[in-house]
């Protein structure tokens, strides 16, 4: 295990920088490793200062490809258990063998097939830091009592009822105010928008889908146009 100023520098070596989430969609054409690996050095081009990542395939050949910070995650569904980000201790070990220098996983306040704080205690052992993806202020309390490195407001909208169509603001605030490191996540499709994070206390941005997803970014042009359209 690495000691904690050593662990803490991969996160200061992201305060104040985006982070890119190169993660596409499901079964769609830019579903492969080299294109999630080409994805991920094209937004180092562009300045990101770190990325995240997920499944291992795509883990490992990001890490091929280059040294910067990653985090990353896997998603798979267990049984009994709505936790779908990094559920179990061996996902942990897992991705930490991959390459990850920060491992995410859920840690909201649902049922779960192991702690939050067996999940943190694989991180630290393999000398990576561990990251909370939370959807409330409340989920972020818990995950620093039980040793995260970083919080992130990552689940917001994301664990029952209607989703925004804008960031939580509110919640980056609240996780700030926790003492911990904070990284804002979702639905940030601006730069505008990222910039509010920044001033509502985040010490970097993740966005994903305005970046990676092209599906996705082709599909609000559509749908703007055709609204247009006389």
């Amino acid at each position: 295990m690495l000691p904690l100023p050593e662990r803490s520098q991969c996160v200061e070596s992201l305060r104040g920088g985006l982070i890119v989430s190169c993660q596409p969609v499901i079964g769609g054409p830019m579903d492969a490793p080299a294109f999630v690996a080409a994805m991920a050095l094209a937004a180092l081009a562009g300045g990101a200062a770190g990325l995240r990542i997920e499944g291992l395939a795509n883990l490992r050949a990001v890490r091929a490809a280059t040294s910067a910070p990653v985090i990353g995650l896997i998603k798979r569904s267990v049984p009994d258990s709505d936790i779908y980000i990094t559920p179990t201790e061996a996902d942990v070990a897992a991705l930490c063998e991959a390459g990850a220098d920060i491992v995410a996983f859920d840690a909201t306040l649902r049922p779960r097939p192991v702690t939050v704080a067996a999940l943190v205690a694989v991180a630290h052992a393999a000398g990576k830091l561990a990251m909370a993806d939370c959807a409330r202020a409340a989920d972020g309390a818990a995950a620093v009592a039980a040793g995260v490195d970083v919080v992130g407001s990552t689940l917001s909208g994301y664990t029952g009822g209607p989703v925004s169509d804008v960031p939580d603001l509110g919640l980056v605030t609240a996780l700030a105010g926790l003492g911990c490191p904070v990284f804002a996540e979702g639905r940030y499709r601006t730069p505008e928008q990222a910039q509010s994070a920044m001033l509502a206390g985040a010490s970097a941005v993740v966005v994903g889908s305005a970046i990676t997803r092209i599906e996705h970014i082709a599909a609000w042009f559509a749908d703007a146009v055709r609204a247009a359209a006389v």
